[in-house]
């Protein structure tokens, strides 16, 4: 294989690889994109729904942390604002309860403390006041040392917060869980749900995740913003700019193995027989496909395997058409289950689909709501675009639910939204289950967001950008610093870093080794 220096091959066009080839591109390295679907993406993926030319989401629906696209798209030169147009959303989400009761979130706290104050009472909103106080610090302690961080450990992050940080660091709650956190907060059950849900944004169990999950709290009110065009148009439009900065992708060119050559990562074998040659590698797919030797023998070995047990959640999905009635739907609504412990221990303790799932609904036509929180359907009484989706266990590799189990989460899923008011007409639908995502996203159960993050160690537990194999790297969300579209974009710029660094050192080395020894007066030798 002829070999060029500084040309980086990166499997997957999720958003971890997307941002590691901006990136590389950006700095003059010859990036290839190799992507066995048919479109960038990844998760952030795009289903066409019914007869027509309906296109929705299927998959991440929430842009949030901005600044980290902006200083994705302002190291390369450009605008994120040029390529993408957002905006921002007044509510957060609409939670509804069978017992008829209704809670909207505002991105503005005096408005949510109000809105909690007239649900829950006084010293509930105080409760909110005081939660999100915490919520703040937990993020200003974390984000420095730990989420822009290469490669953090206890004792690297406590070196970096320094004395006058660790008392912050411990504010931080890692040893408390966060469903026993939000007890210190909340006496209202049903506000420990909604803010407990925080933990599904990373596949976890509000039981059994650390209290810094809370953050999560902290940076939606930070901003929530609605990406005009729908959020696959984020991958398009990050793709769009890595090519104008010399990235090449091949899209149905599925990687089979990754090619070994003097001990380190030299180029991808394609299943076709190709071979593509690179001085670096990078995965932009979960790790487990690594340990489970999908990418060849000689890279086995180059990440830690993953524990099924360590697995996070999996889901289930309808993408639909459908005509809602009512019910005023918002672009993101939630209803809750009426046992929230019970859910959980179905996901994780009995690995099955919950009797009573709570559900999600992104109704994908319904922009930023009104002052008073009216946001219509959308003019003309036909159907709307509507993904549904609640938490399933990973196990669509070993022991996926069965369709007679699919059908029952269904007709749950369906009466649970009826109880609450939602009524959803003339259907056309796309449903994906653990198996299906399985098959997206092999060796992972369908897990969809990586390793989950139960007990103070399992954000330590994930790899770092740079692999046992020297030239292969890591990047997505199950890698530092964990799940989530702009977690994901930081790994594969992480990741980016960690190469251009790399290859700048070989150069060096290689260039330094071929000079002749030489004597100078004086007596001094340089190489």
């Amino acid at each position: 294989m002829e070999q060029r220096r500084g040309r980086v091959a990166v499997i997957g066009a999720g958003i971890g690889g997307l941002a590691a080839a901006l990136d590389l591109a950006a700095r003059g390295l010859e990036v290839v994109v190799l992507e066995r679907a048919a479109a960038p993406g990844g998760k952030m993926r795009e289903v066409a729904v019914g007869s027509g030319d309906a296109r929705l989401d299927a998959g991440p629906t929430v842009f949030t942390m901005r600044w980290v696209f902006e200083e994705l798209f302002d190291a390369a030169g450009a605008s994120l604002s040029d390529h993408l147009t957002l905006h921002p959303a007044a509510i957060l989400a609409r939670h509804a309860w069978p017992d008829g009761s209704r809670l909207d979130l505002f991105a503005d706290v005096q408005r949510s403390t109000e809105a909690i104050g007239a649900f829950a009472g006084a010293a509930e909103a105080r409760g909110f006041r005081t939660f999100c106080d915490r919520a703040r610090r937990v993020y200003r302690a974390l984000e420095g040392p730990f989420i822009r961080a290469s490669r953090p450990t206890p004792f690297s992050l406590a070196a970096a917060a320094g004395p006058s940080g660790l008392a912050g660091l411990m504010g931080a709650s890692p040893f408390t869980t966060l469903w026993r956190a939000l007890g210190e907060h909340f006496r209202d059950p049903r506000l420990r749900q909604l803010f407990g849900r925080y933990a599904t944004y990373c596949g976890s169990s509000p039981f059994l995740a650390p209290a810094t999950l809370m953050l999560v709290a902290h940076v939606e009110q930070e901003g929530v913003w609605l990406v005009e065009g729908g959020m696959h148009r984020l991958a398009r439009a990050v793709e769009a700019l890595a090519g104008q900065r010399g990235a090449v992708f091949r899209y149905e060119s599925e990687a089979a193995e990754i090619l070994v050559e003097n001990g380190r990562a030299a180029g991808v074998a394609l299943a076709n027989g190709e071979r593509v040659a690179a001085d670096a590698v990078v995965v932009n797919a979960d790790a487990a496909a690594l340990a489970a030797g999908l990418f060849g023998p000689a890279a086995r070995n180059a990440a830690p395997p993953a524990e099924r047990r360590d697995r996070s959640l999996s889901a289930v999905t309808w993408a639909m058409l459908a005509e809602a009635e009512g019910f005023p739907l918002l672009r993101h609504t939630v209803f809750f289950s009426d046992d929230y412990a019970a859910e959980f221990d179905d996901l994780f303790s009995r690995g099955r689909l919950p009797a009573a799932p709570t559900t999600y609904i992104c109704a994908q036509d319904r922009g930023a709501a009104t002052a008073d929180g009216d946001d219509p359907a959308p003019p003309g009484g036909g159907p709307e675009r509507l993904l549904c989706l609640v938490n399933a266990p990973a196990t669509g590799d070993t022991n996926p639910p069965s369709p007679a189990e699919i059908e029952r989460c269904e007709t749950a899923t369906f009466r649970l939204m009826e109880n609450c008011g939602l009524f959803l007409r003339r259907r056309e639908a796309v449903r994906t289950g653990p198996a299906e995502f399985e098959r997206l996203f092999p060796a992972t159960g369908g897990a969809l967001y990586g390793r989950a993050s139960h007990g103070w160690a399992a954000s330590f537990a994930r790899p770092g950008a740079r692999t046992a194999l020297p030239g292969l790297y890591l990047a997505g969300g199950s890698a530092h610093p964990g799940a989530g579209v702009p977690m994901a974009a930081l790994s594969g710029r992480l990741t980016a870093s960690s190469i251009a660094a790399d290859l700048t050192k070989a150069t060096t080395r290689a260039s330094t080794a071929r000079s002749r020894a030489t004597a100078t007066l004086g007596g001094i030798w340089t190489r």
